[in-house]
């Protein structure tokens, strides 16, 4: 990250004071990323980020009381949220699709080495979403195991109303971004610029009501099942 920029702010949000003392050791280790306050429940978290404003909010899943799924759709409504990255263990995946389709940027597994964790807090903190690798195919098998009929269609009922919004070409974004493309490969896939892209992904996000590209590709994996 650019040396002039002020530090990213962090708040840690984890019920285990052990785990945010580990976390805060190895992220205030970083010249670019600071911890600014920390929680042990999803009440405290909301108080604090509405206190401290920061950048980015690791917050565990399962917090007795309100648990991170529902702290992170309430700090999502705030007009200008924070990026929140999960923290997470292989058993929470329906809470991690939860999260991601409220608008958290990604997930990681507590167990992820240091060095990824900061990764992942840089990329949150750019707005740019993050997988775990070793945990996205739990997810993906989450999003997409069975589900009763009626589940099914009312989400795809749901997705599709949303999408009917779009543009061709827009729909022809989400879609490419549902494949997990970037803005260079959507521009050689579609034939058109880069700023192009960037345009129609700023459209999605103004019609679709969404904060990342996330839950535009929930979106249309929804309207697509």
């Amino acid at each position: 990250m650019d040396s002039e920029r002020e530090p990213v702010r962090v708040v840690i949000v984890d019920d285990e004071q052990l785990v945010r003392l580990a976390l805060r050791l190895v992220i205030d280790g970083e010249p670019d990323l600071t911890v600014v306050a920390e929680a042990a429940g999803g009440d405290a978290a909301i108080t604090v980020v509405d206190e401290q404003r920061p950048d980015v909010v690791l917050m565990d899943i399962r917090m007795p009381g309100r648990d991170g799924l529902s702290t992170t759709r309430e700090l999502l409504t705030r007009p200008a949220p924070p990026r929140v990255l999960m923290l997470t263990t292989f058993d929470s995946d329906d809470l991690v699709l939860g999260a991601l389709r409220a608008g958290a940027l990604g997930f990681v597994l507590k167990d992820t080495p240091p060095a990824r964790i900061l990764d992942a807090v840089r990329t949150v903190a750019d707005g740019n979403p993050v997988l775990s690798p070793a945990a996205t195919a739990r997810v993906i098998a989450a999003a997409t195991g069975p589900r009763s009929s009626e589940a099914r269609r009312s989400s795809r009922e749901a997705a599709r109303q949303q999408l009917s919004a779009l543009s061709e070409r827009e729909l022809d974004t989400a879609r490419a971004i549902a494949d997990g493309l970037g803005n260079p490969a959507i521009a050689e896939r579609l034939h058109i610029s880069i700023a192009t892209v960037k345009a129609h992904t700023g459209n999605l996000f103004a019609k679709l009501a969404v904060e990342n590209r996330v839950q535009i590709a929930l979106l249309v994996r929804d309207a697509e099942e």
